[in-house]
Order: structure tokens, then sequence, then C-alpha cells
């Protein structure tokens, strides 16, 4: 973010003045508007509209003809109200407050009491947003009465033979970046989530190769065992070697993927939608194809990813909490560090509709687990 944006700021109280020279008074934040981002499961958009949130631009979705999404700005021309207060009749929106009808491109199509029946103008026209379903959502592109050149991300393993999913939504007090970076950060889980996915370091050492393209980073780990805690067991009961790979790809989806052996196999996807700066929601969607019985796996699965999410959630929101307090942030960063900068160059570059050079060298840095 622009470190003149007066956005990005927050007073410091008197006491913390002296420590002013901690931080940089800027917050990392791109807001990288021409993109997908998913803003709502498929059922939850039924007969009536729906208010959503993305990068602070309020929007309503409903179902136009032949019961496709459309997405609206969310606020009537006539006199400022939400069109997410009113109601569906057939395949118009019809706001509350005087009764407009709009169509799903955003069109005035009636005016009640008017004499002239005469609708449509351009004064009188909602912003439209293109959208898409796919995979269960509802994908909302975050610049208005565009042409996107690109589609959303596609959950691979959805419509794989042999694999099961559990979905999961939660939502974070965090800019876009931290919550991304924390989803790949591979150092955090011995301590927040110890126990649960790993523990004490067992003093191995591994490597991750890192490879960034255009659209992506990546980051291969080398030498890695099963890690120790509840849920690698309930995977993987046997152990082995494990293959692990986790992923950023523009804007915001971020992918965890682990194979251990031939049979198991998991992967994490996460689509992150910016409902603000430092509002991100998460939808989850774990796939896995294992040896143990998919049933007691998703009857089990759900509970625990739900309880990392959880531990996330509440560090972010400290976090935020802090950076707020002190008025911007201040991150001392180390090799190990891995993908946090990687995505940071992307998305900055995609804010500014640049695209960097895929990057041909690898990177290897090295972790003690």
């Amino acid at each position: 973010m622009d470190e003149n944006d007066e956005t990005s700021r927050v007073r410091l109280p008197a006491a913390l003045v002296p420590l002013k020279n901690l931080t940089r008074g800027q917050v990392s934040v791109a807001r990288v508007l021409q993109a997908w981002y998913i803003v709502a499961r498929s059922e939850e958009l039924a007969d009536k509209p729906l208010a959503v949130m993305v990068w602070d631009i309020p929007l309503v979705l409903f179902r136009g003809a032949s019961g496709r999404p459309a997405a609206l700005l969310d606020r009537c021309p006539h006199r400022n109200v939400p069109l997410s207060e009113g109601y569906l009749q057939g395949s118009e929106l019809v706001c509350g407050y005087h009764g407009w009808r709009f169509g799903a491109e955003g069109g005035c199509r009636f005016i009640p009491s008017r004499v002239s029946d005469e609708a449509e103008s351009r004064a009188r026209k909602v912003p439209s947003f293109p959208t898409r379903e796919q995979d269960g959502f509802i994908w909302v592109y975050a610049t208005p009465e565009s042409a996107p050149t690109t589609e959303p991300y596609r959950f691979a393993m959805m419509s794989a033979p042999g694999y099961d999913h559990v979905v999961s939504m939660v939502t974070a007090e965090s800019t876009l970046h931290a919550a991304t970076e924390n989803a790949l950060d591979v150092p955090h889980t011995a301590f927040l989530h110890k126990g649960l996915f790993r523990s004490d370091s067992r003093g191995l050492t591994i490597t991750a190769v890192v490879r960034r393209g255009s659209d992506r980073v990546e980051a291969e780990y080398l030498g890695e065992s099963r890690p120790p805690g509840l849920v690698a067991r309930l995977l993987s009961p046997s152990g082995g070697a494990v293959t692990h790979f986790d992923r950023f790809i523009l804007p915001s989806i971020s992918e965890v993927e682990y194979r251990m052996g031939e049979e198991n196999h998991l992967l994490v996807a996460t689509a992150m939608t910016p409902v603000s700066d430092f509002e991100t929601r998460l939808w989850a969607v774990v796939s896995f194809r294992l040896r143990v019985p998919h049933a007691l796996v998703k009857r089990a699965i759900k509970p625990l990813a739900m309880q990392i999410f959880q531990q996330d959630a509440r560090m972010l929101k400290a976090q935020t909490a802090l950076v707020k307090r002190f008025g911007g942030e201040q991150f001392a960063s180390t090799e190990i560090d891995v993908l946090g900068r990687h995505i940071w160059r992307l998305l900055r570059a995609a804010e500014r509709g640049e695209t960097l050079p895929a990057d041909p060298l690898e990177e290897r840095v090295e972790l003690v687990v």
C-alpha cells in the first residue's frame, strides 16, 4: 500500500509515541480488483437477495433469468438504500423502498406509479459485476462493467474419482497477505498447532525448493517424513516419506498438498476473499484420497480442520490489533519465512496491473523441523 495513504494509518497512543520509529506507518495491503473472489456457497443464494462484501465494495447477489447468479452494487440509484433489503419478483430485483425493479445487468426495468413506461436510463442503472458459479461457489469479479480475461480458480480434485471433500469457511481479522502467508507457513505449525499437526522439533533438516512463476510461487519440501500430530496420524497411520508442496496462486489462492506413498493424497485449497483491508474470508476445500475409510476421516477432519483454522484466526486477530495499535507494521524476516516476500511481490504487481516475469532460478532454503 502507498505509505502516504492515510487509510492505512492509526494514531499512536501517547505512551507509544517514542516507539513510532519501530513501524513504517503502513500495512501490507494490495487491492487486486481485476480478479475473481468467492462470495458465497451456491446453496446460500436461493429465493431472496444476499448482501456480500469484497474489498469494501457492498454487493447484492440474486438469481436472474434461468437461475444464473447476478451481482450488483448494493445501492439503489433512486434514494440510496441497500437493494439487498428488497425482494425478488421473477428474475428481477425489487427495491424495498419505492419498488424500482432491476435486471441482472443492472438496468432499471420498471418504476411504479410512473405514467411513462420508459424506465431504463444511464442515471438509473446500477453497476453490475461479472459472476460465475462453479464447484458449488458463487464467484464475483471485483471490477464492475468489465469483460474478464481470466476465469475463476478450479478446485482441481472436486471431480476427480476416488476423492472426498470437506468444505469449511472461517473469517479472519487479517489482511489478505497475512492470512495467505499464515496458511503457507511451516514454522508456526509446531507452536500454534502443537499436537494437532506438528510438535516439538525432531531436529530434522529439510530443504524448501522455491519456484516463482508469473502468477504463482510454490515451495517443495524435500527430505520430510510424516509430521507428528493427530491430523498426520489420521491421514497416514503407517507413516513414511512425504511429498509436500505449498503454493500461492494469484489473486488469493493457497494450496497445501501432501502425498504419502502411492495411496494417500491430501490437498487443502483455500480461496481467500478480502472483505476489507483487515477482514479476510477463507473458503477451504479439503480433498483427500486415503487408505483410511473416508467415512471415518470425514467425521474427524472437519472439527480438526476448524480447530486449526480457529487457532490461526485468533493469532491473526491479535496480530492485526497490534499493527493498528502501533500505527503500522514492523516485520523482521529470515530466510525460513519461505513464501511471504514472494506472495507480496506478486500481489503488488497484480495491484498495479503488472505481470512479474517467471523466475528461472530455484531458491533453496534449509529448515529444521
